[in-house]
């Protein structure tokens, strides 16, 4: 009888593809934060400038970059990818099906001050979608460990507190408008009963991609990119944009700014 030989992986093997691993980890990690660095540029950029909606598509693009590579540095590439388009697709369906039928956000329009357009809906603010959806995602699986409902709810609540930032400043340039203003800054009530609805959507669909890849120790980037934007909108809000907005900026910076802090809790404890 011959020898038997065991098959496995080698040593020198699992060596290399822990160094891949760790390269590709490095990588995403050196994206995220140029295009951070970036976002925190044109954010500046956009207060400041007379004509803040040309730098609209382009913060946005940028960020979605910066959150795709902390996002790949965390869950691998293939799971964000698909978790980033699936946000993507949840929010441009929404938001299509919204401005045809007032479900779930209210009556609202969308003007011609951002294109493309297809269906009506900014490819912009499907992008919005996806690159705060992620960023919503690890805060909460830094708040809420284990999967399943409570991270989803968590993660819906954290989503739609950056809309407290997002509508009041997006109609104040003009780039949709309510049919009936409501009580917040002339923002409907529906509009965040239906960003809740929608949140836990994107929730969901991310938790069921990302799976035991999103652990709650690998979210320090996406985490700095939602706090990253809580601090500028607050900071926008009360002493950069014109008027300044101190009710805007003290609701959305507490909203934003809780989940941001126990998620650092969390985070920082690991």
């Amino acid at each position: 009888m011959g020898e038997t030989r065991s098959v496995g992986v080698t040593p020198e093997a699992a060596g290399g593809t822990a160094r891949a691993g760790g390269a590709a980890r490095v990588a995403g990690l050196a994206v995220g934060l140029a295009a951070l660095a970036a976002v925190v540029a044109f954010q500046v950029m956009s207060g400041l400038s007379p004509e803040p909606v040309r730098f609209t598509g382009l913060i946005v693009a940028v960020l979605a970059v910066s959150v795709i590579g902390f996002a790949a540095a965390s869950w691998g590439a293939g799971r964000s990818v698909a978790g980033f388009g699936a946000a993507v697709l949840a929010g441009y369906a929404a938001e299509a099906v919204g401005v045809r039928t007032g479900f779930p956000f209210g009556d609202y329009r969308y003007t011609d001050l951002l294109w493309p357009q297809p269906g009506g809906v900014p490819v912009v603010v499907a992008l919005a979608w996806g690159g705060m959806g992620l960023a919503a995602y690890a805060v909460a699986t830094a708040i809420v460990p284990a999967p399943g409902p409570a991270r989803v709810a968590v993660g819906a609540l954290a989503l739609t507190a950056w809309d407290l930032f997002l509508d009041p400043q997006m109609v104040g340039l003009g780039l949709w408008t309510w049919a009936a203003p409501g009580p917040y800054r002339g923002i409907p009530l529906s509009n965040y009963a239906g960003w809740l609805l929608v949140s836990a959507l994107v929730m969901l669909l991310l938790q069921r991609i990302t799976g035991g890849a999103a652990r709650p120790g690998r979210g320090r980037g996406l985490a700095g990119v939602y706090t990253t934007m809580a601090v500028m909108e607050t900071v926008g809000f009360a002493v950069v944009f014109q008027p300044p907005d101190p009710l805007v900026a003290v609701a959305g910076g507490i909203s934003m700014g809780a989940f941001a802090a126990l998620a650092w809790r969390r985070l920082w404890q690991r």
